[in-house]
C-alpha cells in the first residue's frame, strides 16, 4: 500500500474519530448553559438544590468529552505537515488564517472560561458564572464555525489567487461568507444539539430506571432533552434540505452522487434502492419516486439536475483527463444511512417525550433499559455524514485548484505511514476506553437528591 492511500486512511481514522466528540461538545455546552440558566432562574430551594447538581453532573460529561476532543484535535494539525506538505505549501497561505484565527478567537475563549467555570463555583455570582458556562458554549460553536470556513473553501474556493504556484488570500470577507460555510455550519451545529440531547436522553433514561434517589430530577432533566433533541433534529433536517439546494450550484457531483444520478434528467427521480454499477457508470436496478429529487431541489414539479457522466465530461473538459466521480456507492449508502438514523432519532426522541410528558415513566421499563443502547445512534449518524462531506469532493482536496494525489509529503513513506497510524490508532482506543470508563463510573456513582453536598 503506498503512502497516499495509507496517508488517506490514517487522516479518515484519526479524523472520523476527532469528529465522534465534536457534536457532543457543541451540544452539551449548550445543554449544560440551559440547565445553569434554569437554576440560577429557579424560586424553589429544593429545586435550586437539584438543578445546581445537574448541571454539575452534565458539565463534568461536557468536560469529559471537551478533554477528549482537544487531545484528538491536536492531532489533526500534525498531519497537515507530516503527511499532506504539498497541501500545506499551496494552500497554507489561506487555510492557516481560520485556523489562527479559531485558536485565538475561540479556543482560548472557551478554554479561559470553562477553568473560571470549573473553579468560580463560590467565587463569582450566579448570573456572572452562568455567563461563563455561555461563553464556553459560544466559544466552542464559534471554533467549528472557523473550521468549517476552512472546509468550506475546500469544498468551493473563493476569495483567493493564484501567485507563484501558490493559492493566496485576496478577500478575507469573502472566504468567511462563503455560501457553502452557511450551509456547513447550520447544518453541524444541529447535529451537535440533536447529538447532545441524545445523549442526554439516554443517560436519564439509565439514571431513572437504576437510580431511584436521583429518579424525578432526571425525569425533569428528560423533558428539556427530548424538546432539545427534536429541535435539534428538524434543524438538521431543514438546514440539510437547504444544502443539498446550494449543492445543485456550488457543487453539483457531489449532490448526483448522493442519488446515483448518472444521467441529467428534468425532472428526475429520488432512487429509494439502487445497484450502482460504477465501472459501467449506471444503476443496474432501482427503485425510484418519479419527480422527488426536483421537488428537493428545485421545490417544483421541474428543474434539470445534471447528472454525474455528464459533470464527469464537463470537468474532463475544464481540468483535463481524469477520472472526476466520486465514490458513488459509498456516497448513494452514506446518505440514506444518514436520513434513517436522524428519522430513527426523532422517531425514539417523539416517543420518549410522549412517555415522559403524559405517563408515568416508570412504567416503561423496557423502553428505558433499550435507550442507553441506542446511544451510538447519532454517532452513526455524524460519522457517515462527515464521510459525505469529505468524500463528495475526491478526487480533489482543493475543489479545482489541488488534487489529493498532488497533496502528499513527496518524500513520505509507506512504512512511516503504518507507524503513525497504528501508534495513533492504538493510542485513540486506549484514551476511549478510559474516556468511557470515567463517564460511566461518574454516571453510576454520582446522585442528585435534595440534600446539601
Amino acid at each position: 500500500m503506498e503512502a497516499l492511500l495509507l496517508s488517506r486512511w490514517q487522516f479518515a481514522i484519526t479524523t472520523v474519530y476527532h469528529f465522534l466528540f465534536v457534536p457532543v461538545t457543541l451540544g452539551l455546552s449548550i445543554f449544560t448553559a440551559l440547565l445553569e440558566t434554569w437554576y440560577v432562574n429557579c424560586g424553589s430551594y429544593e429545586g435550586r438544590i437539584k438543578l445546581k447538581k445537574l448541571v454539575k453532573f452534565f458539565g463534568t460529561l461536557f468536560l469529559i468529552n471537551f478533554t477528549m476532543g482537544v487531545v484528538t484535535g491536536i492531532v489533526q494539525e500534525f498531519h497537515f505537515g507530516m503527511n499532506w506538505s504539498e497541501y500545506a505549501r499551496f494552500m497554507g497561505d489561506i487555510f492557516g488564517a481560520p485556523l489562527a484565527l479559531e485558536a485565538l478567537t475561540a479556543f482560548f475563549l472557551e478554554s479561559t472560561f470553562l477553568g473560571i467555570w470549573i473553579f468560580g463555583w463560590d467565587k463569582l455570582s450566579e448570573a456572572k458564572h452562568c455567563a461563563c458556562i455561555w461563553l464556553v458554549a459560544f466559544g466552542s460553536n464559534l471554533s467549528a464555525f472557523w473550521i468549517l470556513v476552512a472546509n468550506s473553501f475546500m469544498q468551493h474556493p473563493v476569495g483567493y489567487s493564484i501567485e507563484g504556484g501558490r493559492a493566496v488570500m485576496s478577500d478575507f470577507i469573502e472566504l468567511v461568507t462563503n455560501p457553502y460555510v452557511c450551509g456547513e455550519y447550520a447544518h453541524a451545529l444541529f447535529a451537535g444539539l440533536s447529538t447532545g440531547g441524545f445523549i442526554a436522553i439516554a443517560v436519564c433514561a439509565w439514571k431513572i430506571l437504576n437510580d431511584e434517589q436521583s429518579r424525578e430530577s432526571f425525569i425533569s432533566v428528560m423533558k428539556l432533552a427530548t424538546v432539545y433533541t427534536m429541535i435539534g433534529l428538524l434543524g438538521v433536517l431543514g438546514s440539510g434540505h437547504f444544502h443539498a439546494q446550494r449543492l445543485n450550484d456550488l457543487n453539483p457531483m457531489k449532490l448526483a452522487s448522493f442519488e446515483a444520478l448518472w444521467h441529467t434528467e428534468d425532472p428526475a427521480p429520488f432512487a429509494v434502492v439502487a445497484d450502482i454499477n460504477r465501472a459501467d457508470r449506471k444503476n443496474d436496478f432501482e427503485i425510484t419516486v418519479p419527480y422527488m429529487f426536483t421537488i428537493m431541489v428545485h421545490n417544483s414539479f421541474s428543474g434539470e439536475v445534471r447528472g454525474i457522466n455528464d459533470l464527469q465530461a464537463e470537468a474532463v473538459k475544464k481540468y483535463g483527463s481524469g477520472n472526476y466521480i466520486p465514490d458513488v456507492k459509498g456516497m448513494f449508502w452514506s446518505f440514506r444511512t444518514m436520513i434513517g438514523v436522524g428519522g430513527l432519532m426523532m422517531l425514539v426522541a417523539f416517543l420518549t417525550f410522549m412517555l415522559v410528558n403524559f405517563t408515568k415513566i416508570m412504567n416503561h421499563k423496557c423502553w428505558l433499559r433499550l435507550l442507553p443502547f441506542l446511544a451510538p445512534l447519532p454517532f452513526i449518524a455524524n460519522s457517515v455524514g462527515w464521510y459525505i462531506v469529505e468524500a463528495g469532493r475526491q478526487p480533489w482536496i482543493v475543489v479545482g485548484l489541488q488534487k489529493t494525489a498532488q497533496a502528499v509529503s513527496p518524500n513520505l513513506t509507506a512504512g512511516e505511514v503504518w507507524l503513525s497510524m497504528i501508534g495513533f490508532t492504538v493510542v485513540y482506543l486506549l484514551l476511549a476506553m478510559l474516556a468511557l470508563f470515567a463517564a460511566i463510573s461518574f454516571i453510576r456513582r454520582t446522585h442528585v437528591t435534595e440534600k446539601e453536598g
